[in-house]
Formats: C-alpha cells, structure tokens, sequence
C-alpha cells in the first residue's frame, strides 16, 4: 500500500500512509524524526493497547513525534566530547521512544502515551490523563472542521445572508480562543474569524464579515456568537459604541447589547492570483515587463553533502529534523577547526511565537495566537516548489506527523537545503601605487521551510557562512488579517488598507531557543556593557573626551535581561575551561540581535503577559533540566490552548529557581520581534520583512577561519552591456585596471 492522496488535509501537504510499510528495526542518527512507517505502526500499537486496557471508546490523534533521547548518550553515540580536549564518554544504549497526544472524542479528555522500540516492535510504555483543562495543539484537520461546523450552521447562515452572503460563501479561519473565562477549561474551544468569499479562489480576506462564532470543536457545537462593537467619529475622538471594553456574560452579550447596527462585507475584489487579477483588476491586469531571466547555476554540482538527515558543508556539520512543532530543528552543530571537530550547539530552533493584537474592544483582544504552540510550525508547512520557493540546485528533505485516524500525514519536499552566494566574504586593496588587492566572495548554505497559518505566512532561514557564523532569520509575508469596518468609521486601532477593511495593529514576537554546547557542555554567560569614560574631556585620563570601553559581567543564576541601548549591551556564551592564545578570553560565540529587539505592547499584567512571559526580556538564560519526557523546551508551556495563567513549565517559572548558570548545561531564549502598523502597501499581499539573529564566533578560532576560502573569478560574468559605451563617462568594460582581482 502506498501512501495517498489527501482531499481532507491543508493544500500544504503531499500524501497520507495509514499502514506501515517497512519494519522500523533501525535508524541512522538518534535524532532522526519518526518516519511515515514508524508513525503508523505506533498508532496501530496504541489503538490496540486502548481497546485491551482502558475504557476509552474512541480517540483521536493530535500529535506523535520523537520524545528526545538522553542529551550525554546522543553526544557519546556521535562521538562529541563534554568538555574541551576531552574524550567522549562511552556509547550507552539508545531506546528510541516516542510521544503521542490524544484526544477521547466522547468526553473530551486528553492524554499522554509514551511509546518504546523494543527490538522491532513498538510497545506502550505509559498512558497517562493530562490535567484536567489541558488540551493538545490544535491540528489541522480541526481548523479545517472548524470551517465546516461555523458555515452548516443555522444561525450562522441567517446572520451571513443578513448581509448579502450566502452560505457557501462562508469561510471561517479557525484561532484557538486566546484568553476567555466565559467558557469552560473543559471545552476544546475555537473562535472563528469570519469572511466571504464570492468566488472559488477569491481573496476571502478582502470581505470580512460582522461577527465572530465560538465553537467546541470536540461537539461540533456553537457555543456563543461575538458582534464586536464599532466606532463612530465625534469632535473629541472615536467613540466606541459601547461604554466599556469588559466583556459582557454570555447571556447578555447580542448583537443588541454591541449598540450598532449590521454591516454589510466589502465586495470589491482584490485578489493576488494573476488570472483572477486580470478579471478583477480595474483597468485589466498586465505582468510587469523588462524583466531578465537570472539563473543560478552549479555546474559541477553542490558543495555539501547529505547522508539521511546529516548535513555536512564546508567545516561545518548538523543534523536537520522535520518537527510537527517547531518546524526547522537543528542538532549537533559542529566545525571542523583545522582537523579539530568544535561542538557549537546541541539544538537550535524556534521554541515560539505570538502573535497579538492592539484593539481593545472585546473580543479583538482574544486575538493572541501562539502559531508555535497552538497550531505547530511543522504541521502548517508547505510543500516546497522546485525553482520557485528554492532557487537553483536544491536538495529537499521529508516531514511527517499525525492525523487524527492514525495516518502519516507526509509533506514531500518540506525542508529546502541549498547555497547562495552571498557578496562579498572579506576584500583589500593596497591603495599604494603598484598595490594589490585580493576579494573572496562569501557562499552561505541555506537550511530553511515555510509555513502558512491562515492568512500569514512565515519564511524560516537557517544560514550557515565560512567564516564560522550562523544566522536564524525569518521572514514575513502573507495577507493582514482583517475586521469590517464601516464606511468612516475611525480606526484608533488599525489601518484601512482597503475601504470597509481594517486591519489591526499587532506585533509578531518570536522565541528562539539556543542549547548551547561551545567546546562542551559546560558553558556561562558573559554580559558586556560598551560605556564611555566617566572622566571628562579635558581630564588627565580622557584628555579628547573619546575614551570607551567594556564592562563585562557573568551571570550567575538563572535571569531574564533586557537590552540597554545606551550601553551598547550585548551577550555572548562562552566555555571559561578554554581560553583564546592571544586575547585571553574565555572561548565564545556573541549573540546579535539588536535590530530584531521589539518591547511587548501589553501591560505586564495583561493577558497576553500572563501567556506569554517570555515576551518580558530579549535575553533569558535558564539551566537545562532533563526529565524524562525530556529538558526544558517551550518558554510559554507544553500544552498552550487555553491557558490563561503562566504555566508552571514556562520561563517565568523556571527563572524563579535561580540555579546556577556558571559552566552549566545553559539554554538560551532569545526573544526578538517587530511591531506591525499595517499600510495600504501591505495590501493584499504584504511584502517580505525580515528579522533575524546572529551567532558570531569571538576569540573562539585563532584568526578569520575563511581565510583559506578559495577565490575564483566567475568568468561567465560579463559587461551588462556588451562593453558597449552607455553614456557611463569613463567607466571600464569590468577588466581591472588597476591590478586588483580576485586571486
């Protein structure tokens, strides 16, 4: 049996496999994820141990993924050692497990199985309930079910043809509820954003509808219906039609108590499909012209070399995953100093995102989604397109998770590895007559994956470059997510890109989660401030008024840090049992993320911050605590969906332990983001932003590692112009002239 096409899953994925086709007996590294053949076998085993030990009646599958080994046996099996100049500790023994999350569709209760390879079966090794008023991500396969339960609903119906929709019109993007304690914990509640969409591939977001359903996605119920209030202008200001932001009990929440009368969708078209365009288009639609085919060509192939999940390139050695969650994981980084083989970093990835928005006007301050932990990165990533989202000689690795019938659900080509050139890596010229001078370009290797959660979609990058730096960059792009908004109206709180469409300002914050391991384990935190001399100008000691330095300082115990802009702040994880021969300084990496620092918007008793505490600091610094369903992961907790406190497994909590974080096993979260005011230029398809993070070697090799980078002149490049005089004054045919070149 082969895996199937998939008519009940998000257009993103490729195929489903429901029987297991290969013993899953054995696998090449540790950390590899459970392939489509594991997946299956593990929930048949579950299925069968359900129906023979407990009196759960039916389930459903939320997620299953690879519960991480031990960190020491994974280095040991790979021959990593702990410490600088060490031997690696014997190889232990690996038993492969897995982590599985259901769902009992008859009482809504969730639970937590472990799963062993034992040999070449898979076994139950724990079924455990979750608390009580925890619940899962949300899947895909929800989302999509939330869709068809808001639009075959009745009074869902008779509100949308109120306006002029009919009822196949309706679309519904499903959102976890965010924060709401008008409903249960008990209930696995979705809010639905609402829209129109009037043709079959039609921009939906372009036709907002007046209303927000609230379902139960276990009963298929609507439980209530959200008419968010509206604004009017007035000489002093915006008036809100209702006198208060507090939500109302549900009995007295309707459409009467929001004091406003209906308001119909836009209907104006504005589509981003070229041959939609050409129909809606005012005016008609033409592709732009003049533009030149650019091919990147590798005519002796690529550089880097892949061996099921390892991927080694230029000095450089990982292993890249495929999680349901995070999306990118990447483990035992590694450079090869000069025959010497440096651990970098145990893992890297995002950890989590959220997403808030600015309106104040109940329910719009619902609207906080977790994209991370609610809906997962992983299980929301595209299929990527050979010549379109990777350009040039790409090599493409699988991802696979669960649906709720136990199938593999399989994304063909969901992990995009390949190289760019990237400028220049480093340049000098000799001004001095007769001079020389040498240019090395810079090639990068790119690891990255894209995900689409509703109306945004989200560009992850991992960059890897020769002279020992990495750099996790995401990028922005997708729709605005909008509300109606009547002919007017003021908007305090948004921008009307498009008349009757408003779309709120919001914030999107990213949590990276660094498990550093810089020539070993054992790692600390050095914080550097850039001051200038407290001494005057004029003084005997600052006679210019010049003088600056650095103050550094470890950090002792587990803490949450913010950045100083006066003070040039900056940090840097080092090994202190290894120091550099000229500097003297311990051995390190620094962290650059000065451009993607963002401070959260939210009260810091807000309920967004209750949520999302990882949003107070930029920098947190925590010691990794391995358990055994694994060390500390997710900065806003395991199970997000409806939490309405700050969870126990969470930064907050963590930081409040205080444990030492000097020459520990650290990890690392670093929080960046961007504050978006939409603009009409950001409509309908907002173009890419970008944000990002750097890891720059410092006093950790002897000098610049891309010095022996070979430099090649590319002789396929030539003249724009055929050498031809353009009116360019006395500018070359590109020969030099000087003496200057690449080698």
């Amino acid at each position: 049996m082969s895996p199937t096409s998939i008519p009940d899953v998000p257009s993103t994925a490729t195929a489903t496999q429901g029987t297991p086709l290969h013993k899953p007996s054995s696998f090449q590294h540790p950390l590899d994820p459970l392939t489509p053949d594991e997946i299956a076998e593990i929930s048949l085993v579950i299925r069968h141990y359900i129906a023979a030990e407990t009196k759960v009646k039916a389930i459903k599958f939320i997620t299953c993924y690879l519960l991480p080994p031990p960190k020491r046996a994974v280095l040991s099996s790979l021959g990593i050692p702990l410490t600088p100049g060490g031997k690696p500790e014997p190889a232990s023994t690996i038993v492969r497990k897995a982590e599985v999350d259901i769902l009992d569709v008859v009482n809504g209760g969730a639970y937590n199985v472990i799963a062993a390879l034992k040999g070449d079966k898979w076994q139950v090794e724990t079924f455990e309930p979750l608390p009580e008023g925890s619940q899962p991500q949300i899947s895909p396969e929800e989302l999509i079910e939330a869709e068809v339960i808001v639009r075959e609903n009745k009074r869902v119906q008779e509100l949308a043809k109120a306006v002029g929709v009919e009822p196949h019109q309706i679309c519904c993007d499903g959102w976890a509820i965010g924060y709401d304690e008008r409903f249960p914990h008990s209930s696995r509640v979705q809010q639905g954003l609402v829209f129109a969409r009037f043709s079959r591939h039609d921009n939906l977001y372009a036709h907002p509808l007046d209303f927000i359903p609230v379902i139960d996605t276990n009963t298929r119920e609507l439980l209530h219906i959200d008419f968010p209030p509206h604004y009017s202008p007035s000489p002093n200001g915006p008036v809100l039609s209702v006198k208060s932001t507090v939500p109302l009990p549900l009995e007295e929440d309707t459409l009467e108590s929001c004091k406003r009368e209906r308001i119909p969708p836009p209907r104006k078209a504005f589509d981003f499909l070229p041959d939609l365009m050409a129909e809606t288009e005012e005016g008609g639609f033409k592709p732009r012209e003049g533009l030149k085919p650019l091919h990147i060509v590798q005519p002796e192939g690529v550089s880097f070399k892949v061996t099921g999940h390892e991927l080694e390139w230029q000095n450089w050695k990982m292993h890249v995953a495929f999680s349901h969650r995070e999306g990118v994981v990447l483990s035992t980084i590694t450079y090869n100093d000069n025959g010497e083989v440096r651990p970098l970093i145990y893992r890297l990835s995002l950890a989590e995102m959220v997403v808030p928005y600015g309106a104040t006007e109940h329910p719009h301050p619902r609207k906080f989604a977790f994209d991370t932990g609610e809906y997962g990165m992983g299980t929301m990533a595209n299929e990527l397109s050979l010549g379109c989202d990777c350009v040039g000689s790409i090599h493409y690795l699988p991802g696979a998770y669960i649906g709720h019938n136990g199938k593999a659900i399989i994304i063909k080509n969901v992990i995009c590895i390949h190289e760019e050139d990237n400028g220049v890596l480093w340049k000098h010229t000799d001004y001095r007559p007769g001079g020389r001078g040498h240019t090395a370009r810079r090639r990068r290797l790119v690891v990255s994956m894209v995900c689409t959660l509703a109306n945004y979609e989200y560009i992850w990058n991992y960059h890897f470059y020769q002279d020992g730096s990495i750099e996790a960059e995401v990028r922005l792009t997708g729709i605005l997510q909008t509300y109606v908004s009547k002919q007017d109206e003021p908007s305090p709180f948004g921008t009307t890109v498009a008349p009757g469409v408003n779309a709120h300002y919001h914030q999107h914050i990213f949590s990276y989660r660094i498990d550093p391991m810089i020539d070993g384990l054992y790692n600390s935190i050095v914080e550097s401030d850039v001051l200038p001399l407290p001494e005057p100008t004029g003084s005997s000691s600052n006679y210019a008024g010049n003088g600056f330095t650095i103050h550094e300082t470890t950090l002792e115990a587990e803490t949450g840090r913010n950045y100083d802009w006066e003070k040039e702040r900056r940090w840097r994880i080092v090994n202190p049992a290894r120091k550099h021969y000229s500097t003297g300084k311990a051995v390190g990496y620094g962290i650059g993320m000065k451009g993607g620092i963002t401070p959260s918007m939210a009260k810091d008793d807000s309920w967004i911050m209750k949520r999302a505490g990882f949003l107070k600091y930029p920098f947190w610094v925590v010691k990794d605590v391995e358990e055994y369903k694994g060390g500390r992961m997710w900065p806003s907790g395991k199970y997000m969906p409806q939490t309405r406190d700050t969870p126990d497994d969470s930064l907050p909590r963590w930081v409040a332990g205080r444990k030492s974080v000097k020459e520990e096993d650290l990890l690392v979260y670093l929080t960046i983001g961007t504050t978006h005011i939409p603009r009409p230029e950001d409509w309908p398809v907002m173009p890419v932003e970008h944000l990002n993070i750097t890891l720059k070697p410092q006093s950790f090799f002897v000098k610049n590692p891309s010095m022996d980078v070979p430099s090649h002149q590319d002789l396929r490049s030539v003249p724009a112009f055929g050498g031809q005089n353009t009116n360019t004054g006395t500018a070359s045919n590109g020969s030099s002239t000087n003496g200057s070149s690449c080698h």
